[in-house]
């Protein structure tokens, strides 16, 4: 899977793949990750979810780069999350934030409806991003 992404996206110098519990679990549940925290910038406005296929399969890597469009993450169903970035240490940043996001996602959810933030929002987010990094 990983050189699947190597080939397709030319931004992509460092891949980070976790089965992290809180991230995984959104993924077990085929949701995407919504705009629940501003942190979720690091990877876009959202973390989509592909659907299901077995691990290690070139179905899955297909279903992974299809899903993932120029974002810089994506959970595959049922399995856990895949994280680029720039290098590894940029990978490994965003893998670890979001599941952050993930964690948040899931408790927001277990006490009711979350606020999620309107693409507008997260457009802003993106550029204060381009000037702030965060790692």
């Amino acid at each position: 899977m990983h050189l699947a992404f190597y080939k397709n996206r030319a931004d992509v110098s460092g891949i980070v793949h976790t089965h992290s519990k809180f991230a995984t679990a959104i993924a077990c549940m085929g949701w995407e990750l919504p705009a629940v925290h501003y942190l979720i910038g690091m990877a876009g406005h959202r973390v989509k979810c592909t659907g299901y296929a077995t691990y290690g399969s070139d179905e899955l890597a297909k279903k992974a780069i299809e899903t993932i469009g120029d974002s810089n993450a994506v959970l595959l169903a049922n399995h856990g999350l895949i994280a680029l970035g720039e290098d590894v240490d940029r990978a490994f940043s965003t893998a670890e934030h979001l599941e952050f996001v993930s964690e948040v996602y899931y408790l927001t959810k277990t006490l009711g409806t979350p606020n999620i933030l309107s693409d507008e929002n997260m457009d802003e987010v993106m550029k204060k991003f381009g000037t702030f990094r965060y790692k």
